[in-house]
């Protein structure tokens, strides 16, 4: 243990008792704050005396905390595509053969009175036949039509506050109407999606809280390990009078540089994860004309990571050091 690991302890503890005169507050407090600042210096250096077994227990922290990282990366970008493919899709109404535009703006406007429905786009038999003509395949076939086979569309957007029942009402409704043929509603779809997404939020959850608990468990084992070594010095320090809070300072800063480290290490691996699939991700954008639109992790979560990794690892050190030292003491 270096020299000054023995000096400022045996010169703080002594200081935890000061003199009962006015002045003694201050210097209590002074040496706390002293205390505090050689705690913190004195763990960080420990750290870099060995560090092979520091960057080994900070990589198995930092993998740890960065895959629930990806996963809810993943799952962010699992429901922008679900939103690209159709998640908040209009319900098309397909009017029978036969009904001119007059009629079809009636039926816009009737459908667009209903509370449920948010707005409604009238597509015409044109626009049906221009839209298939640009799809592969069709071209030459709609060539040898004599006229358009296709009926008016109403493109039904429901309010995005209606319930999958108001929703599952409305189409039951426009179904039972004398002039409607068809209509296509993805609730169901949607529906699925959703409850696969909530699987998705669970499972992400789940597996942050444990690989959180893996982290903790391995900033207190590391830390076991340290008071398990210097328990002799330790000792000594317990007959001098120095208490228990004094004693385990050093140690608690240790849990927390383990912590900020392997946090930052997690933040870093999720943006090098968020680079490595930025080229698939923009072919597959570009796949559906730029109408998905992927996103990274929010700035806010990157730097919480850290800080939430910090308290992780003090608190693993905190709990720990407390069994230890009522073991040696």
């Amino acid at each position: 243990m270096p020299p000054e690991d023995t000096r400022a302890p045996v010169r703080t503890a002594a200081s935890d008792n000061p003199p009962r005169n006015e002045h003694s507050h201050g210097r209590r407090f002074g040496s706390w704050q002293e205390h505090h600042g050689w705690s913190a210096a004195s763990s960080l250096r420990r750290l870099a005396a060995r560090p092979l077994g520091s960057l080994l227990t900070m990589a198995v922290m930092g993998l740890a905390l960065a895959l629930p990282l990806a996963f809810y990366l993943l799952l962010g970008n699992v429901q922008k595509l679900g939103e690209a493919l159709g998640q908040s899709q209009a319900i098309s109404v397909f009017m029978q053969p036969g009904q001119n535009a007059q009629q079809a703006q009636m039926l816009a406007r009737q459908l667009g009175d209903r509370a449920e429905v948010a707005a409604v786009t009238v597509k015409t038999p044109q626009q049906g036949m221009d839209e298939l003509a640009k799809m592969q395949g069709f071209s030459g076939a709609l060539q040898t039509l004599d006229d358009n086979p296709l009926p008016y569309v109403l493109q039904l957007q429901p309010k995005a506050e209606t319930s999958a029942a108001a929703i599952e009402q409305l189409v039951a409704d426009v179904r039972s109407m004398h002039s409607v043929e068809l209509v296509q509603d993805s609730g169901s779809w949607r529906q699925r999606l959703d409850a696969l997404l909530g699987v998705g939020n669970r499972v992400v959850l789940i597996l942050a809280s444990l690989l959180a608990l893996a982290a903790l468990l391995v900033v207190g084992n590391t830390v076991r390990v340290d008071i398990a070594s210097r328990s002799e010095e330790i000792g000594v320090l317990l007959l001098v009078g120095a208490s228990s809070a004094f004693v385990r300072r050093p140690y608690l800063y240790a849990g927390i540089w383990y912590g900020l480290f392997s946090g930052i290490l997690a933040a870093l691996l999720a943006v090098l994860i968020e680079f490595a699939l930025a080229g698939p991700v923009a072919q597959l954008s570009r796949a559906y004309d730029g109408k998905l639109q992927v996103g990274g992790l929010p700035l806010w979560l990157l730097l919480a990571v850290p800080l939430a990794a910090a308290a992780l690892g003090w608190l693993g050190a905190r709990l720990v050091s407390a069994w230890q030292l009522r073991r040696l003491g």
